[in-house]
């Protein structure tokens, strides 16, 4: 009797399918035991709804405004070959945050993956480095905040977005995918001046529709822009299916998801 011959580079990819799994049930455990996430079911939910479709695997990120990074660690331990992340020392900075950075990206033995950058990304050299994929999440509005608040009205703010657009551009490699996360100018709360019960902190005025981003985007060359509307997530997938849409997300303010390419 012939034994079936198994082919090495299944048995490879079977062994690194393992190692990717094992190394995000430690990640979620992590953020669960440092409470850096109200649970790790709803982090689950979130990345997986955030980075749909989108494949780690020897790619080049950069995540911009990273605060604990957990969005880069979890892109390390689906197979990242590199990861840079943003988070400057401007107002808002929380060293706390950087000291949990630390904590998690020894604990997942990633130093060699991930960096950090304390420094905006209007001053961020990338060196020779291109990116694959580029994540601002909840920080576009922060690149240029007085410039954000009057994009529709003043030129100089449009140029100050285009600047830092085209320098996005030209740091990233062909067909590189561009992931924006971000809560929308443009709903009911907003328009009544109210605050919002589910994000009571959100100041709707130093934010901007989707659509206006990428119009913006597509003018520095991005292309292909495809909205998601997010939802809230202890409800999972019914939530997705009876909030994640444009008018319903109207009456929640619970905000988007902005994916484009380049060309």
């Amino acid at each position: 009797m012939v034994s079936k011959r198994v082919e090495p580079r299944i048995i490879d990819e079977s062994k690194k399918t393992i190692v990717k799994n094992e190394l995000l049930d430690k990640f979620f455990d992590l953020v669960s035991q440092e409470g850096l996430y109200s649970k790790k079911e709803h982090l689950r939910f979130h990345v997986e709804y955030l980075f749909k479709n989108t494949i780690f695997d020897n790619k080049i990120m950069l995540d911009i405004g990273s605060g604990t990074g957990l969005f880069s660690f979890y892109a390390a331990c689906n197979g990242a070959k590199k990861v840079i992340c943003i988070e400057p020392k401007t107002e808002g900075y929380n060293p706390g945050s950087i000291k949990k950075f630390m904590k998690l990206r020894s604990a997942l033995q990633l130093l060699d993956i991930i960096e950090l950058e304390e420094t905006t990304f209007q001053n961020f050299n990338s060196g020779h480095k291109k990116f694959d994929i580029l994540l601002l999440h909840g920080s576009i509005n922060h690149l240029d905040e007085n410039a954000c608040i009057n994009l529709q009205n003043d030129f100089h703010a449009i140029e100050s977005y285009k600047k830092i657009f085209e320098k996005l551009y030209n740091i990233s490699n062909k067909e590189a995918k561009l992931i924006i996360l971000d809560a929308s100018r443009s709903n009911f709360f907003a328009k009544l001046h109210l605050t919002n019960p589910l994000s009571p902190n959100i100041e709707w005025h130093k934010h901007q529709t989707p659509e206006y981003w990428a119009k913006l985007l597509q003018e520095s060359g991005f292309c292909n822009p495809e909205i998601r509307w997010t939802t809230i997530p202890p409800l999972y997938s019914i939530g997705r299916i009876l909030f994640s849409n444009k008018i319903a997300n109207y009456f929640t303010g619970w905000g988007f998801c902005l994916i484009m390419h380049k060309g």
